[in-house]
């Protein structure tokens, strides 16, 4: 399996993830290096954290996480390995400017602050046409 970025192509997108259909939150990735990525989510009807047509800010949170978990998947994707789950070790903030919509388009960059030991501190910005919508600092830790 040859993929170059960007890339929407899903069936990759979740095979760099632990999360599987329908919990997953990710559908592509614009850009990649060892300190960031930028990933995409198209927010449908029928998504498990949609309610009355809103995303709810715990489905920008996961999507978020996804997100890190996304950048370690393509990291071992690259080294040829298979990617180690990883889980949400804590949540120092979020920030939810307002939540998104059925058919909004969330653009999430990732910003790897620092890692240790199995242990990562990302800033997350995820913004729909440009604009930010929310912000977290999470840590996230690899089995």
């Amino acid at each position: 399996m040859e993929n170059t970025l960007p890339t929407s192509d899903q069936n990759f997108v979740e095979s760099l993830i632990p999360q599987k259909f329908p919990f997953v939150m990710v559908s592509g990735i614009s850009e990649y290096s060892e300190e960031h990525l930028v990933s995409g989510f198209e927010i449908k009807e029928d998504n498990f954290f949609v309610h009355n047509g809103i995303f709810q800010a715990s489905g920008l949170i996961e999507h978020q996480a996804q997100s890190v978990a996304l950048h370690t998947g393509y990291k071992f994707y690259l080294l040829g390995k298979e990617a180690p789950t990883g889980y949400i070790g804590a949540i120092k903030t979020f920030e939810a400017e307002t939540l998104p919509k059925t058919g909004d388009y969330l653009v999430s960059e990732v910003k790897i602050i620092n890692e240790m030991m199995g242990v990562t501190l990302v800033e997350i910005v995820t913004k729909i046409n440009g604009e930010v919508i929310a912000k977290s600092e999470m840590k996230t830790v690899v089995k």
